[in-house]
């Protein structure tokens, strides 16, 4: 574990190695991931081969049993060249919260180590069209039939889509019961009534599928069945204080690819005689640039921290480091579009998809506005 202000020589050793995996094996391909909206699965499979998509899994499912922290480090570093590509891992991560939380021994040991290897990809399946912020008014039901449960309703904004072979399912089983009447279950894409629909046209992070998905009488084995019935809206909510400051860490890690470009730029780019890198403008913008992606990665690392103790203030600080660095990354980006100038605007020049792929990061996983309230019941409870 870092102390407060530095990594462990572990940690910055795993930092190394991650960023030359990403610097010559992914990094060449971000742009064109981004133009041809394709999912790379080149790039799945660099990470799979590399063992960083079993990171976060314990040892005795297939993974490496790793920190969050060093999961927030790879996060960061993928992030840092190509977002598209970082959305692999942590939908990994995001759809097996529940299983890690919740699941059965037997369950585990039957699911997990096929994610840890990257054979299977799992996605995580809440939003419906009318249940967004408001997931506990979710329609998708569950009907138990014998040894079967009985799927119907539309999931959306579903990452991974299509690409993932396994799909982590909040289902309502008890209509009656509000949020305690949801359960959580394992779908397999060649489940029957199972398919995947309309794919969303995006402004950033167009290597990443988001679609919906449709459940039409699909039928499932009930041992599928994630934990308790009635459970499933504890194990989501339980999962995003552990991918939250996840989103944290890739928000940051779009921030510092966008600075390290833009401090690169006005060192090299020539104004009135001399570098627009010696201009107190420019070395303004670019100082706060960099003091606020480093407040946003303080926040993110102790979050992290706060997460492999199963501190009881875990759901405050994942929900702030989502908050700060989402709102960080977008300020960052945009500032690094302006130091560009015309350059800035155009595909020539990595910076304005760094903008476009930040978006998101204030939006998915909930808004910053969620995040707020969040927040702000933790402090005060409900009044």
């Amino acid at each position: 574990m870092a102390d407060l202000f530095t990594l462990s020589e572990e940690h910055r050793a795993f930092q190394e190695v991650v960023r030359k995996i990403c610097e010559e094996r992914i990094a060449p391909r971000a742009a064109e991931i981004d133009a041809n909206a394709e999912f790379p699965w080149d790039v799945k499979e660099v990470l799979a081969e590399n063992g960083l998509l079993g990171l976060h899994i314990a040892e005795e499912y297939g993974g490496s049993g790793a920190d969050a922290l060093t999961f927030v480090i790879m996060a960061e570093e993928v992030s840092r060249v190509c977002a598209s590509s970082s959305v692999i891992p942590l939908v990994q991560k995001l759809g097996t919260m529940p299983i890690a939380l919740a699941a059965s021994e037997e369950q585990k040991h039957a699911w997990l180590p096929g994610v840890a290897s990257g054979e299977d990809l799992i996605s995580y399946c809440l939003s419906e069209p009318d249940a967004g912020s408001d997931a506990a008014s979710m329609k998708t039901t569950a009907v138990r039939e014998g040894d079967e449960y009985v799927l119907n309703g539309t999931k959306v904004w579903i990452s991974m889509a299509g690409p993932s072979n396994m799909y982590t399912v909040l289902a309502r089983t008890d209509p009656a019961a509000g949020a305690k009447g949801i359960s959580a279950f394992l779908v397999r894409s060649e489940d029957p009534g199972f398919s995947v629909g309309k794919a969303e046209d995006k402004l950033g992070i167009k290597g990443s599928p988001t679609c919906q998905v449709h459940f039409d009488d699909c039928r499932i084995p009930a041992e599928r069945l994630i934990g308790e019935e009635g459970r499933g809206f504890y194990y989501a909510m339980a999962a995003f204080d552990h991918t939250r400051l996840v989103v944290g860490a890739q928000a940051v890690g779009i921030a510092q690819g966008a600075i390290d470009f833009a401090a690169d730029y006005v060192k090299g780019r020539e104004q009135f005689g001399k570098p627009i890198g010696s201009f107190q403008g420019v070395q303004f913008m670019l100082a706060d640039m960099v003091t606020e992606a480093e407040a946003a990665r303080g926040l993110v690392y102790a979050a992290a921290a706060k997460a492999d103790r199963g501190d009881s203030d875990l759901t405050q600080f994942s929900s702030m480091a989502k908050l700060k660095a989402g709102d960080v990354a977008m300020s960052v980006t945009t500032d690094a579009v302006q130091l560009l100038g015309g350059y800035g605007y155009t595909k020539d020049y990595p910076v304005e998809r760094m903008m476009r792929d930040a978006k998101i990061t204030q939006i998915y996983e909930g808004t910053q506005q969620i995040q707020r309230m969040v927040i702000a019941r933790q402090r005060l409870g409900k009044l």
